[in-house]
């Protein structure tokens, strides 16, 4: 059964993806307004009337901007915890279909379980997610994705599901000698990004990838990469040399500009 995976937008000003297989398509995160996620699933060949649901990991604008536009379509669920469903609710002008999961307690929809997991991260609720589809046969074998996209460190738990997965998207969001130079942000917002509950920089993820031992990884993208204070070229020399790269999986970059995938 093929899957198809799209990256649609990867950077503070959007991040949403595209994940199809067995006859789904679901979005995961939707950053951008309706009429942009619209245009972009189009050029998937997909009408956004087509979606079988949404999946918010938190209710931050770059991951949730989306719902407004999308709820016009009134069957299409959108799947988040109470605490994201209360933070995005009052920017509504109407109540989109809310179906409402326990972070930490594994779901099922359509082909899919879902496995939503606390992640670190100044929002109310914020998750990552781990999706599975498929059978151990071979015209549909068992297939994973993990979905962790901001986080300020990496806990045991989110170790073992990055693990796990065979397509992985985790963020490289900033050089940290970058972010010390930018004139652009305030020292105080700098202390937030390199926070315990803010972004993971190229070093961080390094190291984290870098440390786990029997990975299942296929494919590897690395995304929420910031336009103003980390460099395409940076994460390539950086991630070049991981592990595993080019033997045992392949590894990507999402161009913060385009979300075009570049590999490394």
């Amino acid at each position: 059964m093929d899957v198809n995976f799209k990256i649609l937008g990867s950077s503070s000003s959007g991040n949403a993806a595209l994940l199809q297989a067995e006859g789904a398509s679901v979005l995961i995160d939707a950053g951008m307004s309706g009429k942009k996620l619209e245009l972009l699933l189009n050029e998937e060949g997909l009408s956004a009337e087509a979606l079988d649901a949404v999946f918010l990991t938190h209710e931050h604008n770059d991951h949730s901007a989306g719902v407004r536009g999308l709820s016009k379509f009134g069957r299409l669920p959108f799947f988040a915890n109470q605490d994201t469903i209360q933070a995005i609710q009052p920017k509504l002008q109407k109540r989109p279909n809310w179906k409402v999961f326990e972070t930490g307690k594994q779901f099922s929809f359509g082909p899919f379980k879902i496995h939503p997991f606390s992640v670190p991260h100044d929002a109310y609720d914020p998750v990552g997610f781990y999706f599975e589809w498929g059978k151990d046969d071979l015209f549909n074998p068992h297939s994973s994705l993990a979905w962790v996209t901001d986080l300020g460190y990496v806990p045991t738990l989110v170790k073992e599901r990055i693990r796990q997965a065979k397509i992985l998207v985790v963020e490289a969001n900033h050089c940290a000698k970058m972010l010390e130079d930018d004139q652009k942000r305030p020292w105080s917002l700098k202390q937030r990004i390199r926070g315990r509950h803010g972004h993971l920089s190229n070093d961080n993820t390094f190291e984290m990838l870098e440390s786990i031992e029997g990975s299942c990884w296929e494919k590897v993208f690395l995304m929420h990469l910031s336009k103003d204070c980390n460099d395409i070229q940076k994460v390539q020399d950086k991630f070049a040399g991981l592990k595993g790269q080019g033997s045992r999986f392949s590894t990507f970059i999402v161009d913060p500009s385009s979300a075009k995938t570049i590999p490394v």
